[in-house]
C-alpha cells in the first residue's frame, strides 16, 4: 500500500512539474522563429526591403512588392509561426503573377527583428503595418488581409475590427486552444494557455468577403478546422479545399487562379 501511495505521489508530482514547465515555456512550443526550411528558391520578383517601426527599438523587416498603390489592391501577408521571409519566396513568386501590391511582414522576434512574439504583440505588429500602408496612401478598402497558418489568427482579429477589401485564410485553425487539445489531450489547456487566437468566436464578426483555403491532408492543422471556420463565416464567402495538399499548400496554377478570381471579383 505504501508503495502504491509513493508511486501515485511521484506521478502526480511529475505531472505538476510538467504543467509548470508547459505554462512557462509554452510560447517556445508555439513560435519557431529560427526554424528554417529555406530551399534556395530563386527570387523572381522585384521588391524593396523596408523596416516598419512598431516601437522605438522594434522595426519589422518586411518585403514590399510595389506595382501601383493607387490603382491596384494591396495584399498584406501575415506569415505562420515558423521561419523567416525567405521561407515564403516560392509563394511570392506565384503571388507576384496576380499583379497587385504585396507587403510581406515578419513578426517581432522573427527574421532578426527584436522583441518577443505573443498574441497581443502580433496584433500590434499587424496594426502598425497597416498604418504604414495607410501613410503611403493605401486605403483600407484596397487592402487584402492574407493569413498563413498562425497568421490566420491575426488576420481574423484585424479583419473583425475594420472594413478592408477582403480576407484570405490559408490552412486556418479554429483556436489555439482547440488545436492544443489535439496535441496535449491530458493537459488542462484552457487553464494554461496564454495566447488563444480564438478565430472560431470572431469569424462571425467579419463583414467582408472571405476565402478559406485548406488541404484535406493537413497533418498540422486538421482540415475540419478550416471547414468549420468557413461554415461559420458570413457571406460573401468562398472556399478552396484540396484533396492532396498538406499544411503548406501547393501554390500551383489552380490555387493562383482561385486567388485571382476572388481578388478580381471583390
Amino acid at each position: 500500500m505504501k508503495y502504491i501511495y509513493v508511486s501515485l505521489s511521484l506521478i502526480i508530482l511529475t505531472y505538476l512539474v510538467v504543467l509548470i514547465l508547459v505554462y512557462f515555456y509554452q510560447r517556445s512550443l508555439l513560435y519557431h522563429p529560427f526554424e528554417n526550411n529555406y530551399q534556395n528558391d530563386k527570387i523572381e520578383f522585384d521588391y524593396e526591403e523596408v523596416f516598419i517601426k512598431i516601437e522605438d527599438d522594434i522595426k519589422l523587416k518586411s518585403w514590399f512588392i510595389k506595382k501601383d498603390i493607387y490603382k491596384k489592391k494591396t495584399l498584406i501577408f501575415f506569415h505562420g509561426n515558423a521561419g523567416n521571409l525567405t521561407n515564403r519566396i516560392h509563394k511570392l513568386n506565384k503571388l507576384d503573377d496576380l499583379d497587385i501590391n504585396i507587403l510581406l511582414i515578419s513578426w517581432r522576434g522573427f527574421s532578426g527583428n527584436k522583441g518577443s512574439p505573443t498574441e497581443s504583440n502580433l496584433y500590434k505588429d499587424a496594426e502598425k503595418s497597416i498604418d504604414w500602408l495607410n501613410n503611403l496612401g493605401v486605403k483600407n478598402n484596397q487592402i487584402i488581409l492574407y493569413g498563413e497558418s498562425l497568421g490566420t489568427g491575426v488576420a481574423v482579429e484585424i479583419g473583425r475590427k475594420n472594413t478592408f477589401n477582403s480576407i484570405i485564410l490559408e490552412s486556418p485553425f479554429t483556436s489555439i486552444e482547440n488545436a492544443a487539445k489535439i496535441y496535449y489531450p491530458y493537459f488542462p489547456i484552457s487553464l494554461l494557455l496564454k495566447d488563444r487566437y480564438d478565430s472560431i468566436n470572431k469569424i462571425k464578426m467579419i463583414k467582408i468577403p472571405i476565402l478559406v483555403m485548406h488541404g484535406k491532408k493537413d497533418n498540422v492543422v486538421p482540415f475540419f478546422m478550416g471547414k468549420e471556420l468557413f461554415e461559420k463565416a458570413n457571406n460573401p464567402k468562398q472556399s478552396f479545399f484540396t484533396e492532396n495538399d498538406d499544411h503548406m499548400m501547393d501554390f500551383n496554377n489552380e490555387l493562383i487562379d482561385k486567388l485571382r478570381s476572388f481578388i478580381e471579383r471583390y
